[in-house]
């Protein structure tokens, strides 16, 4: 499987994030606060640097950039023209402290999790509203809470779970709040950090540890679909993403190392949620 991965860019500054953009280009962070955007000839054009360290990123129907900047302890919000500017810092009560990764839904809000200290199950769900107010959506998805997306029907966020190896499922109610946590697969064996879900409602799973990709089945039967014992072709694949005009093919992130690589999924992916402010 290994032999089927292809690299789409080289010279990235160990990439954590990778999305697909609404112009048809691929884009990822940097350990410096780099937002990059990488065309189908994989040139890479460096939108911005915040200066801070960018871990999960998502891109609006605009083409805005909403990165997770670990070194600004923030939501950064990037335009296609380079703009930085703050979108959330928490609240006031719980300031972000290890922003990892956001989803939209359908209406614009944004989930965000805030990892917290690894092994201290302090981990939070923030929820940022499209007035922009931020508040704490939920704080029982406490072990590392990383990679996040939400479900086919927008009526339930799903979340990699780091430090208790696996992913959940928390319920969106009638009124937005969250529900009861349900477990959907043990991923222990790894320390899982990214999600992909296919349309189909089988998810891939990157992992920060060791250098492997799972895919779990929709009736939740995991297997390790990529394994690289080398760590060279696989370098820290912390997150995956769907990508290409058919979202057939899956973008993997190199966190130890300079590139982003691709791979045919057998499936396609399920459409992001991105809406636009026009």
């Amino acid at each position: 499987m290994l032999d089927r991965l292809e690299t789409i860019a080289t010279g990235l500054d160990h990439p954590e994030g990778v999305a697909w953009g609404p112009d048809g280009r691929v884009y990822a962070g940097g350990e410096a606060g780099q937002v990059y955007a990488i065309g189908t000839d994989g040139e890479v054009d460096q939108v911005a640097s915040t200066g801070g360290f960018m871990y999960g990123i998502t891109v609006d129907g605009d083409g805005t950039v909403f990165a997770c900047d670990f070194g600004r302890a923030e939501v950064a919000r990037v335009t296609g023209r380079g703009e930085i500017s703050t979108y959330s810092s928490g609240t006031p009560d719980h300031p972000i402290r290890v922003p990892n990764f956001t989803a939209f839904d359908e209406a614009g809000a944004l989930y965000v999790t805030d990892s917290g200290t690894w092994g201290a199950d302090d981990g939070l769900v923030f929820r940022v509203g499209v007035d922009g107010a931020t508040d704490v959506w939920t704080d029982r998805v406490a072990g590392f809470p990383n990679g996040c997306c939400l479900t086919a029907e927008g009526d339930a966020l799903l979340v990699v779970e780091s430090s208790r190896r696996r992913v959940v499922r928390v319920p969106i109610g009638a009124d937005g709040a969250a529900g009861a946590v349900e477990s959907l697969v043990d991923l222990h064996g790894s320390q899982p950090d990214g999600i992909a879900l296919a349309a189909d409602g089988t998810m891939f799973v990157g992992c920060y540890r060791p250098d492997r990709v799972w895919r779990v089945e929709p009736d939740g039967r995991p297997e390790v679909w990529l394994d690289d014992p080398d760590g060279v072709a696989l370098n820290q694949p912390a997150n995956v993403a769907f990508i290409g005009a058919g979202l057939d093919r899956l973008a993997i992130s190199s966190l130890g190392g300079w590139s982003i690589v691709a791979i045919e999924a057998g499936v396609p992916g399920l459409p992001l949620r991105s809406p636009s402010a026009g």
